[in-house]
């Protein structure tokens, strides 16, 4: 396929391409299998990429699947967020959306075959026994007294349990393999207990629900999936993967391969500390643009194409590593940097006052959308007497090195006049309030005619026909690169994880559509968010103009 060489290779690439060739299959044929009972993270975006991007690559399909064995945990909202997620990244599945539910007839007969086999039984024994006769990693298990059980007695008994005589947790049905094997998962598994739960796509049919261990695999092979790709924590349990599809009656015998998971600086991803977060309100919700949720990156002003970019970056590995948060980052500010239009927006507004200016004139100036493409043209910006800076922009005593407004000294307004700082207000504690300035009106897109030169360039916004903001500020949701090592990681929670200003911006904002992307000059990368109203522009910071993390801590 000459297409493959053209493409970044790894080495499920590698092991796909030998099987074409040498024709143990002649299409691929992948799938996404999340459990809908959460949000989808940028783990699953990594996967998402891989699963998807295969299938496309080598012109395969690829399903979407939900691995849904556990009602209690799961809710049909998680499964429209997946499809959106999932669909938001780019990607379209083959045909309609399938679920492991689907399967459960065909399940519970390859159970029952098992069972005829005298490769299942039905224990009784509780959890805390199974778990005392399971072993340790350096000590064998010891059979379960009810291992040996009659053909007969077991399929009597697993009847039983689905016609709900029986208790939930009174028995379970496991898989009779080796209770002395190396590898607990093949220490006799369970892979059907008993459940009354309501399921959202089967409602009360069932009442005992088939393990994701057994499940996973049968579903790959009534699908035709020609690679399963998972995650190294599923390495082990690739020998009972292959030891059902082994025992039972089936055609297709798919290959499960797995990859080192993502793992991102300053953040967690494990779906039990992502549930805690929103359940004890560290973060406002699942789409709270702190999350590592797609939901929350998504609403935080990321783009699809930049999260496929990140993942393309880090590659597909069997090395587990930590990936730097600036490397998500960059690519974000990257593309935004060459898409996302300029628009002035002052955080922590200062009056400054033109004394010099006419009181009731309004001048209409030109700025560009992008300095450096043309094609995305002009807009106007309305220019008065009164307009508004950003507070750290001037000082009363500066050294060399500020090259913004200083008082007694000359700074540009970006895209308008040099102005000279005369004389400031202050409040009782000292604060400046107001600074009046006189502006030279030769300066307008020129440099001063008497030559003297004005380094500094700040941005601004009209007093009068600027617009209220909301702006909201966020940063990185720990203050350690590794919060999952930490005894509690809500203790390493970054207090300054969101910082909301009221600012002002330029009036073409008003228009501004949700999601929208723009570089506030000189400030970062924001977008317009759901909390947005007509009585209130709401604002969120995507990522800053450069990387200062780093070198702040």
């Amino acid at each position: 396929m000459a297409e493959t060489e053209l493409r970044p290779t790894n080495f499920i690439r590698q092991i796909i391409d030998k099987d074409l060739s040498n024709g143990l299959h002649d299409s691929v044929a992948t799938r996404f299998p999340p459990e809908p009972n959460g949000y989808l993270h940028i783990g699953h975006a990594k996967s998402i990429c891989l699963n998807f991007g295969i299938a496309q690559d080598y012109k395969g399909t690829c399903n979407l699947r939900f691995d849904d064995t556990n009602p209690e945990k799961e809710d049909i909202d998680y499964v429209n967020s997946i499809k959106e997620d999932v669909s938001w990244l780019g990607f379209e599945w083959d045909g309609e959306e399938r679920y492991s539910s689907n399967y459960f007839d065909q399940l519970h007969g390859y159970a029952v075959e098992l069972i005829e086999k005298g490769l299942a039984y039905v224990d009784f024994s509780s959890q805390e026994k199974m778990r005392e006769m399971r072993g340790t990693l350096t000590a064998p298990g010891t059979n379960s007294p009810y291992r040996d059980t009659s053909v007969e007695e077991n399929l009597a008994h697993f009847e039983k349990m689905r016609q709900g005589e029986y208790k939930e947790g009174e028995c379970s049905l496991r898989a009779k393999i080796d209770m002395t094997s190396s590898f607990m998962c093949m220490r006799d598994p369970v892979i059907y207990r008993v459940k009354f739960a309501h399921h959202h796509q089967t409602g009360d049919k069932w009442c005992i629900y088939p393990m994701y261990d057994f499940t996973h695999c049968i579903s790959d092979a009534i699908e035709g999936i020609s690679h399963s790709l998972c995650t190294l924590e599923f390495q082990d349990n690739r020998r009972l993967y292959d030891w059902v599809i082994e025992n039972i009656s089936i055609d297709c015998t798919p290959r499960q391969y797995e990859f080192s998971r993502l793992n991102l600086e300053y953040t967690v991803l494990s779906k039990r500390k992502l549930i805690q977060l929103v359940d004890e309100a560290h973060v406002s919700g699942w789409d709270d643009p702190r999350m590592p949720t797609i939901a929350g990156i998504r609403r935080r002003g990321y783009t699809p194409s930049a999260l496929r970019e990140f993942c393309l970056r880090i590659g597909v590995t069997k090395m587990d590593n930590m990936v730097e948060m600036g490397m998500l980052e960059a690519c974000i500010r990257d593309e935004l940097n060459q898409s996302a239009p300029r628009r002035m927006a002052v955080l922590e507004p200062l009056k400054l006052v033109i004394e010099n200016y006419p009181q009731d004139k309004t001048e209409i100036l030109d700025a560009p959308n992008h300095p450096n493409d043309e094609s995305m043209s002009t807009r106007s910006v309305p220019f008065t007497k009164e307009i508004f800076i950003e507070k750290e922009d001037f000082r009363i005593e500066a050294n060399k090195k500020f090259k913004r407004l200083v008082l007694n000294k000359e700074v540009r307004l970006r895209n308008a006049y040099v102005v000279r700082a005369d004389r400031v207000d202050t409040d009782e504690s000292g604060e400046v309030t107001t600074v009046y300035c006189t502006y030279d009106e030769q300066t307008l897109g020129v440099d001063p005619a008497d030559g003297r030169k004005v380094k500094g360039v700040i941005h601004w916004v009209s007093a009068e026909h600027g617009i209220n903001a909301e702006i909201r500020l966020y940063d990185r949701l720990f203050n350690v690169p590794n919060p999952a090592a930490e005894e509690d990681f809500t203790a390493a929670i970054n207090p300054e994880s969101l910082t909301i200003k009221q600012g002002v911006v330029e009036p073409s904002l008003a228009e501004a559509e949700l999601a929208s992307a723009f570089q506030f000059e000189r400030t970062g990368y924001f977008c317009v968010d759901k909390d947005s109203s007509e009585q209130q522009l709401v604002f969120n910071r995507t990522v800053g103009l450069r990387d200062t993390w780093e070198r702040s801590q």
